[in-house]
């Protein structure tokens, strides 16, 4: 019984037609970020090295602060014009976390916050942007 149910089982599971679903790796009209390392990042294939906000989508945009002691609540409040639901701010090549008086308006204003190093913020924001998620990425590229 074993071996001729296995036989069995294995031609019907295994015989065509098969079923596949195919999904773009890219969301359509979306921004990705395809790339990152200690000089920069590659939006759509584009390098950039300095400072960049990144939303889901529309156009990227140099971001003033160069170095993680830069930062100022000017810089997240010119985040809030560009209305995303969530922010992932990216603060370098390690995790480091800015005062809660930095980005204060952002939560004063509904949009969610969360912080990770470069790596991670890239990943995560890759994701949640193949979800069709109105996300921004504020990533620091220290000069």
């Amino acid at each position: 019984m074993g071996n001729a149910f296995c036989a069995t089982l294995a031609a019907r599971l295994f015989t065509p037609p098969f079923s596949m679903k195919f999904q773009l790796d890219e969301p359509q009209g979306g921004n990705s970020i395809s790339r990152h390392d200690t000089t920069g990042v590659w939006v759509n294939g584009r390098p950039h090295t300095a400072s960049v906000l990144v939303p889901w989508k529309g156009d990227v945009a140099a971001w003033a602060p160069s170095r993680f002691e830069e930062l100022q609540a000017l810089h997240f409040e010119a985040i809030k014009a560009l209305n995303p639901e969530l922010v992932i701010f990216g603060s370098g090549a390690k995790l480091r976390f800015p005062s809660p008086a930095v980005w204060r308006g952002l939560v004063q204003a509904r949009i969610g916050f969360e912080v990770m190093d470069l790596a991670a913020a890239c990943r995560t924001y890759n994701v949640l942007a193949s979800e069709g998620r109105n996300v921004l990425a504020a990533l620091l590229i220290e000069r």
